[in-house]
């Protein structure tokens, strides 16, 4: 088969990884890759937001199947638009990734189906937002509406630092027009676990849970980021926790869109909290997580071509989703000043070397005079694998220490829950 990928990061370098092990893989494209990727198939010189020509490279190619790595151009329609040209696609139409796209929509679809998760309310007045804020006797979080490339979320400890952070959201727009209808609700308290689950718009098989680290410093420190590093599995979240989670919120929120009528096919994320009353959802994502994906998939025993294509094709159930024993974990190296003002163009030394049980996973980078150099804010999502975290850690660190760029920044903590518990 002819695959073509969208997307530029980590998650997609990951993604082109996984799909070059497979048998059935004829030859993948990645529009528009990053270094990383181009080592698994061709870069095409394509923006996702241009539909028009990932349809016409879909035609040129022959592609028989596409996949959709970020949440942007599904949220913009490009499923929709590849289907009606009569593509195949792994991943939601536009109308089943509002469950990512908005928040406001996310949440009120949880309230009609049932599905357990924190009160909240919903703004598009300023006036009105601050007016709840001040009534309100439980903490809070706050959380732009639309996209915010995972930044949309702010965490205040105070009263005032609430106020500030609507302010941030809804006046000063710090994150755009993300920020023109905002979601306050109570703030949860407990272990976070992502789970990540196939769909074909019916059935619904899960991947290993994972759990992300998003504050930029260590000891959860810092702002908020796209993710500094992950791993999987999670202890307190074993199989029969995934059994019950599936049931109350994976299966149902698969259910619920296609009765609304839209069925969601491809990956569904929910992000959970597992609070002292049970699990509760934070949110719904319409599609791999980053850095989720690079723990997930080198953990994935199954096909992933096959089992993207059953989603496609609305066969999921005719097709085993297994996963292997052990545990990977990432650490995301990322420039200087991430998630604020950082500098790129510098070049990246010992790429080339290899430790065991690891891999490096390419998010920011581009080729610039025949060399490698960083292009973004997360710069590189380094894996380590093994029998448990602790040694898939040890592996991962050993890794980095072996990689350089200017300013390198990242976390040498992850995963310092399940260590601390082994104490």
């Amino acid at each position: 088969m002819n695959i073509l990928l969208i997307g530029s990061g980590g998650r997609e370098h990951a993604i082109a990884w996984k799909l070059s092990q497979s048998p059935k893989l004829g030859k993948l494209y990645i529009a528009p890759g990053n270094a990383g990727a181009a080592l698994h198939g061709e870069n095409l010189d394509i923006r996702a937001a241009d539909h028009e020509a990932v349809l016409r490279a879909a035609r040129e190619k022959s592609i028989d199947l596409v996949l959709v790595g970020p949440e942007v151009p599904l949220a913009a329609g490009l499923a929709d638009d590849l289907l009606a040209a009569g593509i195949k696609v792994f991943g939601p139409v536009r109308a089943a990734a509002r469950i990512e796209a908005s928040k406001v929509f996310s949440k009120e679809f949880m309230d009609r189906h049932g599905i357990p998760t924190a009160r909240f309310a919903s703004f598009r007045s300023y006036a009105a937002a601050l007016k709840h804020l001040q009534e309100v006797d439980y903490p809070v979080v706050i959380k732009a509406s639309g996209l915010a490339a995972g930044k949309g979320v702010l965490i205040p400890d105070t009263d005032q630092q609430a106020e500030a952070a609507l302010h941030q959201l809804m006046v000063a727009q710090e994150f755009g027009e993300a920020g023109d209808q905002v979601v306050i609700e109570e703030k949860l308290s407990g272990p976070e676990v992502s789970l990540l689950a196939f769909s074909d718009g019916t059935t619904v098989k899960p991947m290993t849970p994972s759990q992300d680290h998003k504050r930029a410093l260590e000891g959860d420190q810092g702002l908020n980021t796209g993710g500094m590093g992950a791993y999987a599995p999670v202890p307190v979240c074993p199989p029969e926790m995934v059994g019950q989670l599936m049931q109350t919120v994976v299966q149902p929120a698969v259910d619920g869109l296609r009765a609304e009528g839209n069925p969601f096919v491809g990956v569904l994320y929910a992000g959970m909290m597992l609070t002292v009353n049970g699990p509760r959802v934070i949110e719904f994502n319409c599609r791999f997580g980053d850095p989720e994906t690079q723990v997930v998939l080198p953990l994935l025993e199954s096909d992933l071509v096959e089992v993207a294509l059953a989603c496609a094709e609305g066969n999921l159930d005719q097709v085993d989703v297994t996963v292997k024993d052990g545990a990977a974990a990432c650490v995301v190296m990322a420039s200087g000043g991430y998630p604020g003002d950082y500098r790129t163009g510098y070049p990246i030394t010992g790429l080339d070397n290899q430790t065991r049980n690891s891999f490096v996973f390419h998010a920011g980078t581009r080729l610039a005079g025949g060399r490698v150099v960083t292009s973004g804010g997360r710069v590189l999502c380094v894996t380590g694998w093994g029998e448990d975290i602790r040694s898939a850690l040890e592996a991962a660190y050993e890794r980095i220490r072996t990689i350089d760029f200017k300013d390198a920044h990242y976390r040498k903590d992850i995963g310092w829950r399940v260590l601390e518990g082994e104490r």
